[in-house]
């Protein structure tokens, strides 16, 4: 990851907003989110706290970095806050281990000044002393890292060096010594490349999509080699590349080059993954190997807008036009992807216009509709409206009318001396405000700063409601622009816009808080992109206010609700998306493609439904995944590992919620380090992964068994009492019978609690669900299921499985099926159950192993 995510949001109408330096758009803080760990908890017994996963003391912690073996010693550099526990002030943090379970953390090695963060790279020995930097006899030890000047934003590489095993560094005088002029040019990493004796980085043009390879004989002067992409996965920003060969199926003879790529957003998740590819490195180019080319499914295609008219689809609005487009529309960029001559494309008149094109009513026969989609990245919400209505009854707090602010506080210059009557100079349509006034604090540009408080009030009604937008920069965040409820002088409530101008309503339950004195307190303390935030209508009620669709999606309406919706990635190209009928078969169903967003990227593109026997896949889908979990990004190995052994580590967390999840005094996790290795599975090669057999030394003894066991249609306990537990290593295998779905329940307790670890046989996937794992509700994207194509061998389905206080990480088969998810359980929720679904499965063997602190 590019030491620090640098969100960059554009402001054109047509470039995508984001830009997460291999990790920097940090989620807003839901208005429910508060840190549930908070003193007095001893020192790393906190109620989520890993226990055999790498955690600083305190503070915010992103990307791994500079991963290097020498003298013994494992050494694990990371991004490190070490001012706080949100992303900000991106240093290198440091970490060492002899054998990649127990860590010792060390002082800072590499700390941000008033000119630089030190964004992410990597760290090499230099046996020969190529540099100059240490002897021959005493070679240094390098860090390659990205140089983020605070001063135009630009990113350089840039070199520090210690001698006394990185104990303490030395930055290069002649920083950088990689400078093309770019602010999206990171994540470098560095490895000697024998075969011409010179010194190999691998970086990344992170908006380019590209990943481009440079030479050196000193670490100093670098050539260019040749680039690699755009290919694969391109949703969102490419950070963090790694490039290291490996022998397939053990093989020496038969040796291939993994070049992985990390991507924010645009994860076969959704947010943060790591994807990689798999090909040949011949010293210059790296070329990737040919996987051919992808055709869907067969099936009845119910709608390919091929004709003049929508047929017998109806629109409401005008974003859709009186018929299909023929391509791209007056303003937009090229359309690629759509079959045919035709589509639907809501691009009439630009991204302000809104509108719904649905399908009539129809018996759903078929276990598939495939269809493709592209435009804006703006996913359907559950509990949204499409119109908006009057506000709910209750008491305004302020409305921001009659051109004052009357008895608010006001510090700093952002807020001006009144409310704004709408969109300021140079800033996008602000729209979605109620009467005259609003706040806005654009007030000449993104540059000024303040905050804006209310008088003390007392909560009488369960809900305060309110219309927010502009940045997306959390109360979490090192420079939030965000509305916060105060009590007692502390932010117990807060709530960001979505770096969009429109405002929308948001609300928060207060139901807790009746009686109590507060105050709102509205804060602008950015100067970066979205460096603004819009309020309205703040008001106390008894009734939630419902906020309004501002989506941009393909939907499958079923007795009147949305049950399966899909999105654009904000491309003009058109992929293939799947939705799963099985559950409404026989139902009645529509589907709409909707419109409802004004904004960036604000229109929907739709071609080729078809109704199908299987699901068609898209880029995404076909791309392959060192993890599938939500929580594995920045994924980068080690160099210099003993007996030539490739082991990889990867930040535990998504950028989509990784400022909000509920961990205090530290925020930020890395995964448990794995060993990596190339296997030929079903015909094709596949990266595997396995956890580094070192953890089995943080086993207790003896491990609680279960052997032969049939479970039918039925949810029961794994082995007794002697399996619970909140740090745990399970074994098991399964034979295949007639269930559809099988597979163990982790962390279960009241009230429903549960993580399932399944296998879909219907679909030949595993899966994690954990929309009951506890705290979930920190931030929409947090909660749900994720799922990995996995095939049973010999009808059998293996699973490894690693449960820490606040993750799960799950390898199915040789560890081509991985997922990675964090878990916020309440710490009583320690059982561990076996399930099957519609059927029988039997459990072969079970083996659940208590783990042991890393620290102990």
């Amino acid at each position: 990851m590019s030491s620090g995510r640098v969100s960059r949001h554009a402001r054109t109408r047509m470039i995508a907003a984001v830009a997460t330096v291999c990790a920097l758009s940090a989620a807003p803080l839901a208005p429910q989110a508060v840190a549930a760990d908070t003193p007095p908890y001893p020192p790393y017994s906190e109620t989520y706290r890993p226990q055999f996963h790498f955690t600083p003391q305190k503070n915010w912690m992103n990307d791994p970095n500079g991963l290097v073996y020498y003298k013994g010693e494992y050494h694990l550099f990371y991004q490190y806050n070490p001012n706080g526990n949100s992303w900000g002030d991106m240093s290198w943090g440091h970490a060492v281990s002899k054998d990649l379970v127990h860590w010792k953390e060390l002082p800072l090695a590499l700390s941000h000044d008033d000119e630089e963060m030190v964004f992410s790279g990597s760290a090499v020995v230099d046996w020969n002393n190529t540099t100059g930097f240490g002897t021959k006899k005493n070679p240094p030890m390098v860090a390659i890292y990205t140089s983020a000047y605070k001063n135009g934003g630009k990113q350089a590489q840039s070199l520090a060096y210690s001698t006394d095993r990185g104990r303490t560094w030395t930055k290069y005088q002649g920083n950088p010594v990689l400078d093309i002029g770019s602010r999206e040019f990171r994540d470098p990493k560095v490895q000697w490349y024998a075969p011409t004796k010179s010194w190999l980085m691998t970086v990344s043009l992170s908006t380019e999509h590209k990943v481009q390879f440079y030479s050196s004989k000193n670490l100093k002067d670098w050539d260019l080699l040749s680039e690699f992409g755009p290919a694969g996965a391109t949703g969102g920003v490419w950070e963090c590349p790694d490039l290291f060969p490996l022998a397939v199926d053990g093989d020496e003879n038969n040796i291939k080059w993994v070049l992985v790529v990390n991507i924010n957003p645009g994860g076969i998740a959704g947010g943060s993954a790591a994807q990689y590819f798999i090909g040949d490195f011949d010293g210059k180019k790296f070329a990737a190997d040919d996987k051919g080319t992808y055709t869907p499914p067969t099936g009845t295609v119910v709608q390919d807008f091929e004709g003049t008219d929508f047929g017998t689809w109806t629109t409401t609005g005008t974003a859709f036009g009186d018929g299909p487009a023929a391509g791209a529309l007056a303003g937009q960029g090229t359309v690629e992807g759509f079959d045919g001559k035709g589509l639907a494309n809501s691009f009439h008149s630009g991204d302000g216009t809104t509108g719904i094109l649905t399908s009539p009513e129809f018996t759903v026969d078929s276990p598939y509709l495939n269809f493709k989609v592209g435009g804006g990245r703006h996913p359907h919400e559950a509990g949204t409206v499409m119109e908006q209505g009057p506000p709910p009854a209750g008491t305004v707090l302020a409305d921001f009318e009659g051109g004052s602010y009357g008895d608010w506080t006001k510090t700093g210059d952002a807020f001006g001396s009144a409310p704004a009557t709408g969109t300021l100079p140079n800033q996008q349509e602000v729209s979605g405000w109620l009467g005259d006034g609003l706040v806005n604090t654009y007030l000449n540009g993104d540059s000024t700063t303040g905050t804006l408080t209310s008088p003390e009030f007392t909560i009488d009604r369960n809900h305060i409601n309110f219309l927010i937008g502009g940045g997306h920069h959390p109360t979490s965040a090192a420079n939030p622009t965000a509305l916060e409820l105060l009590v007692d002088g502390q932010v117990v409530r807060s709530a960001t816009g979505k770096d969009a101008e429109a405002l929308n309503w948001a609300s928060w339950d207060v139901s807790d808080l009746t009686g109590k004195k507060a105050q709102i307190r509205i804060v602008d303390d950015n100067t970066g992109g979205w460096g603004h935030i819009n309020v309205d209508h703040i008001m106390l009620s008894d009734t939630k206010a419902q906020p309004v669709s501002q989506e941009t999606s393909v939907n499958l309406i079923v007795d009147g609700q949305v049950v399966r919706s899909a999105t654009g990635s904000n491309s003009e190209t058109l992929d293939w998306a799947s939705f799963d009928l099985r559950p409404y078969a026989g139902k009645k169903a529509r589907i709409q493609v909707v419109d409802m967003n004004t904004a960036g990227w604000g229109h929907i593109l739709a071609d080729q439904f078809t109704e199908a026997e299987k699901p068609a896949k898209s880029v995404v889908q076909r791309a392959d995944w060192a993890d599938y979990g939500k929580d594995y990004y920045a994924a980068v190995s080690w160099e210099n590992a003993p007996g030539g052994k490739r082991y990889m580590i990867g930040w535990m967390n998504n950028w989509d919620y990784s400022g909000a999840i509920p961990t205090s005094p530290w925020r930020g996790a890395q995964s448990a380090p794995r060993e990596m290795a190339l296997r030929t599975i079903n015909g094709r090669i596949r990266l595997t992964s396995k956890p580094v057999s070192s953890l089995e030394s943080l086993r207790q003894r003896r491990p609680a068994t279960a052997d032969g066991v049939t479970v039918k249609s039925t949810t029961k306990p794994l082995i007794g009492p002697a399996a619970r537990g909140k740090a745990l290593d399970i074994e098991a295998t399964f034979s295949l019978k007639d269930a559809e779905r099988f597979g163990l329940k982790v962390r279960t307790g009241a009230g429903g609690e549960e993580t399932v670890i399944g296998y879909d046989t219907t679909t030949q996937e595993l899966y994690v669900d954990r929309t009951r794992s506890g705290a979930v509700d920190f931030n929409s994207s947090f909660p749900g299921v994720q799922r990995a194509p996995l095939q049973s061998k010999d009808g059998k389905v293996r699973l490894r499985i690693l449960v820490d206080w606040s993750s799960v990480e799950v390898f199915g088969g040789s560890g081509e099926a991985v997922i990675t998810d964090q878990i916020f359980p309440d710490p009583d929720s320690q059982g561990v159950q076996v399930f099957a679904e519609n059927g029988s499965v039997r459990l072969d063997h079970a083996r659940v192993w208590h783990l042991d602190s890393y620290r102990d």
